[in-house]
C-alpha cells in the first residue's frame, strides 16, 4: 500500500468515526420518532471538510522526519572525561592502635573500671608542647617498663594530626597511649611530664572525674626527668611505694 493510499484509509476511518459522533445527537433527538435516515447521514457527511491529496502532502512535508544530513549538523555535547573530573582527596590512613594499644594488650590494669582491684600501674602524663626528644625518651622507657602515656586532648582538635604526631613519637614501639582529659583532673596534674604510680591492689571508686583513687593509693612526681629518675624519687620520698616502683624499674633495666 502506498503512502497516499494509507493516508486515504486513515482519513476514511476518521470520517466514519466523525459521522457516527455527529449523527449520535441527531439520533438521540429523533429517538422518539424513529431511526436515523440516509438523509441524516448524507447531511452529516456534507458538514465534514474535504481532505485532498494536496492537504495530505502538505501535512507530510510539515511533519517529516529530519534527514541523516540534517541530523549530522546538530551539535552533540562531547562526552565528559571522567579522569578530568575533580578527584576527592584521599585521607591519610588513621591507625587508632597507635594512639592507644590498650591496657589489655600491655597487660596493665584499666583504671576506668571502678570497684576492681588493680595491680601496680604507672601513668606518664605528657603534652605535645614538650620537645620531641623528651617525648621519645619517655616513649622508649614506657615501652620497656609497661607504663602508659596519657595525653589531655587532640592536637588542634584534629584526630589525624594527633595520630600523625603520636606515630612520630612512638615509632614502632609497643606503647600504651591514651587520650584522657579526666585523668588530668583525677590526679590533679598541672604540669607535664608528671608521673603517677598507683599502688598494687588499689581499688578505684566513682567520682566526678570518672573514677578516683584514695590519696594514699598513689604517688605523684613531676618534672622534666626520665621515668626511672621519677621512680627513684618516689622511692625516696614515699618508701611505702618502693616495691611498686621496683616493679617498673626492673622492667626498664631488663629491657
Amino acid at each position: 500500500m502506498s503512502a497516499t493510499e494509507l493516508h486515504r484509509s486513515v482519513l476514511a476511518a476518521t470520517l466514519a468515526a466523525a459521522l457516527v459522533v455527529t449523527a449520535a445527537p441527531a439520533a438521540l433527538a429523533q429517538a422518539s420518532s424513529g431511526q436515523v435516515t440516509e438523509a441524516d447521514i448524507a447531511r452529516a457527511a456534507r458538514s465534514q471538510p474535504a481532505i485532498s491529496d494536496k492537504d495530505i502532502e502538505a501535512a507530510r512535508r510539515r511533519y517529516r522526519m529530519p534527514t541523516d544530513e540534517e541530523l549530522s549538523r546538530v551539535p552533540v555535547p562531547s562526552t565528559p572525561r571522567i579522569d578530568a573530573l575533580p578527584q576527592p582527596r584521599t585521607p591519610q590512613r588513621i591507625d587508632l592502635g597507635a594512639i592507644a594499644r590498650g591496657f589489655d594488650e600491655m597487660g596493665a590494669p584499666d583504671p576506668s573500671r571502678p570497684g576492681v582491684a588493680m595491680g601496680p600501674a604507672l601513668l606518664v602524663f605528657v603534652s605535645f608542647s614538650m620537645s620531641d626528644a623528651a617525648l621519645e625518651r619517655l616513649a622508649e622507657q614506657a615501652a620497656r617498663s609497661g607504663a602508659t602515656l596519657v595525653l589531655r586532648g587532640l592536637v588542634e582538635d584534629s584526630l589525624p594530626k594527633t595520630v600523625t604526631r603520636v606515630q612520630r613519637v612512638i615509632g614502632q614501639r609497643k606503647v600504651g597511649f591514651q587520650i584522657d582529659p579526666q585523668a588530668f583532673d583525677r590526679f590533679s596534674i598541672t604540669a607535664t611530664p608528671s608521673f603517677v604510680l598507683i599502688k598494687d591492689r588499689s581499688v578505684p571508686t566513682p567520682c566526678a572525674a570518672g573514677t578516683c583513687f584514695a590519696a594514699d593509693s598513689y604517688a605523684l612526681a613531676a618534672g622534666d626527668v626520665s621515668i626511672d629518675y621519677a621512680l627513684r624519687f618516689i622511692q625516696r620520698s614515699a618508701p611505702k611505694f618502693s616495691r611498686d616502683a621496683n616493679h617498673f624499674l626492673a622492667r626498664i633495666k631488663g629491657g
